[in-house]
């Protein structure tokens, strides 16, 4: 019976230690690799259009790089202009091509959610990100 209690000892603190890490990877330092997953479509007026990023012409991976304070999409790089810790989630904002975006990071598991919009368009795109 030891044996199985030191296991099962062994197990839980090993399972903190890596919830821990993880935690810890999306505390807006570590650098991230971001999958998006769904993305949305809407107009004024309209019904919102689900579609893959890519269909969109959107990202379908991204990287983040808080030291550098760029997100590195596949075709283009642009710049974070605002970088806010909160308890719970990193929220990162910026501009580029006439647009205004919004990407935040849940702090606790790397689930992402971003937002592109200008007076005629937004977007809505989910995923989610791991350490790189």
């Amino acid at each position: 019976m030891k044996r199985t209690l030191t296991g099962i000892s062994c197990a839980a603190v090993c399972a903190l230690a890596s919830a821990w890490c993880v935690a810890a990877d999306f505390d807006g330092k570590t650098p991230l690799i971001c999958a998006t997953v769904d993305a949305h479509s809407c107009d004024p007026g309209t019904i919102c259009e689900r579609a893959l990023p890519g269909d969109l012409g959107l990202p379908q991976f991204m990287k983040i790089d808080f030291a550098k304070k760029t997100i590195e999409g596949t075709s283009r790089s642009t710049p974070i202009q605002s970088i806010d810790k909160s308890p719970g989630q990193v929220l990162m904002q910026g501009t580029e091509l006439g647009f205004a975006w919004t990407l935040v990071i849940d702090s606790t598991n790397g689930e992402m959610t971003s937002t592109i919009v200008n007076r005629d368009n937004a977007y809505v795109m989910f995923g989610a990100c791991i350490p790189r």
